[in-house]
């Protein structure tokens, strides 16, 4: 019996000490009482879950006062130990160590805490045991809707909760749940296995004690965000096979991405390229005209660019940037057009000394990001937009000042007030470039409609004789030629007939000056520079102002029209234009701003709206082609990426 005692009075020193130091801090040093955070009459509305295995460590407080004042928060015993309470106490606790603790408790789950009705002491045992589970019966009650986004991230919690019945993890930022299951290769909507259950809560259990084993406690990150990092680095199947020690070994290597998600910012945009001060030759280099190394710099296709528009305007940006710097750089080209290999292609790389790697499409990030984590000495770039990792730089353009200034032109030349508009991806950036050409379009003409079509969805061909059909013939289609027979006419803002298509103007990529500018970044340490003041995910997002991107009419456009479209043009290579001046008004009704003023890059980027005078709607995940899964699997806003449109789950 003196054992048992002993272990009593531990406990009662920990319930001490938690309550001394709760009430040093003004805060409260007993259990949480759900009765006083909601309506007690709202337990009577809850949802019976039945007797299910429940994580201990999320077990926070009681369900009424009545025990609430024999606990400190910690849920450790703060009755003296000649008390009849400490006796069932240690009884219970000799009956856990030589049978454990079988019966269920009676618990209310609220917001993905427990509060316990019955069983307050063989939760104090069991914590005090550092148990890692239990039986209970469960009822959850359920927070009425709100936009609070803890809320929100509860509600997405509940809806991965009812497929999979897995409870233990825990995410802080919204849409994680669907990324995890995205990132497993599972649907959104099947209904687990006992073993895929057993499979994910056996992985979560080594990679916990590895990601605590590596000091994860002292970040604010959650284990089930650092393994959702790990598993976009390095696969589910990995995770899977791997144990605590190679866990351990890769967090290592990739703990600045998990750090990463504890900025309430996690992504820095550079929206103009930095002035470097140039690289001087060192005295080495002057007194014996040693001439530095030549940079290496790798692109890297998933597709030649005979086959691709978007290759080959990348290509073609190459080439520029090579011809104009001479033998100051070394580029060549590596085409892997299979997801499979693409790992090699990067690795090959790599090994042929290149220290820049450009990857030119989205849809190439996770193997970017893999190979970036594991050659840090590599600097590693992607073409997209709005990623927040540490290790990879993304580069894109603001495409959507274009899309404005095409926007003001359609509606100055239309007379129905009918426009049309082909995009071809619901990803980040995209939206933008929908709602800048309605916003011109409105302006020029404040009757315009703007009837949206996806060329992810139907094809480019078929978009714009969807158009047609409806009697819209100006449209803005494609950012860039495709050159499969049926799509190559289809770019850029046009006026499309049944039998003949007049361009009108067209978007330009100006890759070359971009790869350029970053080029000489790289040559005189600029980017190296960013990248070691920055302690966010570095997203360069440069547009007219930098002279990436622009317009070119033509030549059959009347001259006013250009000049027209040129004064818009120039106010926006000066900076001195918005397309988006608030308050404007969405689809739903919803006014963004209040006053005159300028959206945010950051808000602009994360649109997931539609402005009033569009026609259409976002397209969900299962309406695209496997190509456009394939990329908002990478970089799709998170309304794209769900199954069912919002007003269907109504």
């Amino acid at each position: 019996m003196q054992q048992q005692e002993l272990y009593y009075k531990e406990a009662l020193k920990l319930g001490q000490k938690e309550y001394r130091a709760r009430t040093a801090k003004n805060e409260d040093p007993y259990l949480p009482i759900l009765d006083e955070m909601i309506p007690p009459e709202s337990s009577n509305g809850g949802i019976r879950l039945g007797v299910i295995q429940i994580p201990v460590m999320n077990i926070v407080g009681t369900k009424t006062a009545g025990r609430t004042n024999a606990f400190a928060a910690n849920f450790m015993p703060l009755l003296d130990e000649s008390t009849e309470f400490a006796d069932k106490w240690e009884a219970l606790y000799r009956s856990h160590l030589s049978e454990g603790i079988r019966d269920p408790i009676k618990v209310y789950e609220y917001m993905n805490r427990f509060y316990v009705e019955e069983g307050n002491k063989r939760v104090s045992v069991l914590k005090y045991c550092n148990a890692y589970s239990i039986p209970a019966d469960v009822i959850r009650i359920m927070p009425e809707p709100s936009d609070d986004e803890a809320v929100q991230l509860y509600y997405e919690f509940v809806e991965f909760n009812r497929y999979t019945k897995i409870n233990f993890i825990e995410f802080t930022k919204r849409g994680s749940y669907r990324e995890l299951l995205r990132a497993m290769g599972k649907p959104f909507d099947e209904w687990w296995s006992v073993d895929d259950q057993r499979r994910l809560s056996s992985a979560y259990y080594y990679f916990e004690q590895a990601y605590r084993q590596s000091g994860g406690d002292k970040l604010k990150t959650t284990v089930s965000d650092a393994m959702l990092s790990y598993i976009q680095i390095y696969g589910y199947t990995e995770l899977l096979h791997a144990g605590e020690a190679e866990i351990r070994i890769n967090l290592k290597k990739m703990w600045e991405e998990i750090a990463l998600k504890e900025q309430s910012e996690e992504i820095e945009l550079k929206t103009d390229p930095a002035e470097g001060k140039g690289k001087k030759p060192s005295v080495l280099e002057r007194v014996f005209d040693i001439k530095p190394d030549k940079l290496k710099v790798a692109f890297i296709y998933d597709v030649v660019p005979e086959k691709s528009g978007w290759v080959s305007d990348h290509e073609r940006g190459r080439v520029h940037a090579q011809t104009v710097l001479g033998d100051r750089v070394d580029t060549s080209v590596y085409i892997e057009e299979s997801n499979e290999y693409l790992l090699t292609a990067l690795e090959r790389a790599i090994n042929d000394g290149n220290k820049l790697i450009f990857t030119t499409s989205p849809r190439m990030l996770r193997q970017s990001l893999r190979v970036a984590v594991e050659h840090p000495e590599v600097v590693i770039m992607n073409c997209s937009l709005n990623i927040s990792h540490r290790y990879v730089r993304t580069y894109y353009t603001r495409m959507y000042e274009v899309k404005f200034i095409l926007g003001a032109l359609a509606g100055s030349l239309t007379k129905s007030g009918r426009l049309g508009y082909v995009c071809d991806y619901p990803i980040y950036g995209q939206i933008a470039g929908i709602n800048a050409f309605a916003l011109g379009a409105q302006m020029a003409n404040p009757r315009a409609k703007v009837f949206l079509e996806w060329s992810s969805v139907k094809g480019a061909k078929e978009a714009a004789l969807s158009l047609n059909r409806q009697h819209i013939h100006i449209i803005s289609s494609q950012d860039t030629a495709k050159y499969s027979e049926d799509d190559r006419n289809s770019f850029g803002l046009s006026h499309i007939g049944h039998d003949k298509t007049d361009l009108l103007a067209v978007p330009v990529w100006k890759w070359g000056v971009y790869y350029e500018r970053i080029l000489r970044g790289m040559l005189d340490s600029t980017i190296k520079d960013e990248y070691d003041n920055s302690n966010r995910a570095l997203n360069y997002y440069w547009g007219m102002s930098a002279g990436v991107v622009d317009i070119e009419y033509a030549p059959s456009l009347p001259l006013a029209s250009r000049r027209y479209a040129d004064f818009f043009r120039d106010s926006l290579i000066h900076s001195v234009g918005t397309p988006f001046l608030t308050p404007f008004y969405t689809q739903s009704g919803e006014i963004i701003g209040s006053r005159q003023r300028e959206l945010s890059l950051e808000q602009i980027i994360r649109m997931d709206y539609l402005v009033e005078n569009v026609i259409g709607s976002i397209p969900t995940y299962d309406e695209l082609t496997p190509v456009g899964k394939a990329t908002v699997d990478m970089v799709g806003i998170n309304q794209a990426k769900a199954g069912v449109k919002e007003e269907e789950k109504l």
